[in-house]
This record gives structure tokens, C-alpha cells and sequence, in this order.
């Protein structure tokens, strides 16, 4: 979660806001019967129509046994693609959004991440679980 320290622009402000909705669209498509980039489209679509970008170079993710498993979960694409969505699927859903275009690259110290233009980044995370009937669970949610 990206949080706001002290007073910061209106558009600052915005760019939090978006990303987190934009997360909030993704899991608000996260239900049986959709593909998975139907959570891709949703977060995608309600970030750039805020006038901002989502990073391209990493994405959400399957958890298991291990932290990170397939299957991605990007954060942009066209709608209807990949696998169904299944009861008992655990993914992690990580949108990144820029106020300027969406490249970035990682420091030396290999885990840093900035955009390429210099422009401010937000990042707001959940992981869910697809439930039977209903929106899925949000396991992550205080």
C-alpha cells in the first residue's frame, strides 16, 4: 500500500485514490465464471480512464504453496482471456500505477523500483479467494 505523508498535491492525492479503486475494480471482477483478465481490464481500464498508466513489467500473482505461482495476474489486457476462474483460487492482485507513462526500471540494488520518466508511482495490494457465489474474499483486509 502506498501512503500519503503529510499534505500532498491534488493530483498526488488522485493518483492514490485511482490505484486503489482500480484495485478494488480488479477484485470487484474476480468472481466465478470470468477469466482472469477480466481482474486485468477492470484495473487497467479504471486507471487510464483517470487520465493515468499502469505498469506493465510486473504483476499479481497465484498463491499456494509457494508466494508467488502461477497464474499472473497482469494489470492490463483485453477482457475474456485466460483461465476461468475457479472456486478456491487464491491470487494476489497488485495494480501499479504512474501519474506519467508506464516504464520503469529497478535500482542496483535490485529492488527498487522507479518509472523510466521520473513521475510519481502508487501501489496498492489484496489477496483474495474466489468463493462460491458472491465477490471473492479479501484475505489481506484488516
Amino acid at each position: 500500500m502506498t501512503l500519503a505523508v503529510g499534505a500532498v498535491p491534488p493530483r498526488v492525492a488522485e493518483l492514490l485514490r485511482v490505484t486503489e479503486e482500480a484495485l478494488y475494480a480488479g477484485i470487484g471482477a474476480a468472481v466465478i465464471g470470468n477469466r482472469l483478465s477480466d481482474i486485468s481490464h477492470a484495473v487497467q481500464r479504471h486507471a487510464e480512464t483517470a487520465g493515468f498508466s499502469v505498469v506493465t513489467d510486473f504483476v499479481g500473482h497465484g498463491i499456494g504453496r509457494q508466494l508467488h505461482e502461477e497464474p499472473q495476474v497482469p494489470n492490463y489486457g483485453p477482457p475474456g482471456q485466460g483461465p476461468r476462474l475457479q472456486v478456491g483460487m487464491v491470487l494476489a492482485i497488485e495494480p501499479m500505477v504512474n501519474m506519467g507513462g508506464s516504464p520503469v526500471r529497478v535500482l542496483e540494488d535490485h529492488w527498487t523500483a522507479v518509472t523510466v520518466d521520473g513521475s510519481l508511482s502508487a501501489h496498492f495490494e489484496h489477496t483474495i479467494a474466489i468463493q462460491p457465489s458472491g465477490p471473492p474474499r479479501i484475505l489481506t483486509k484488516l
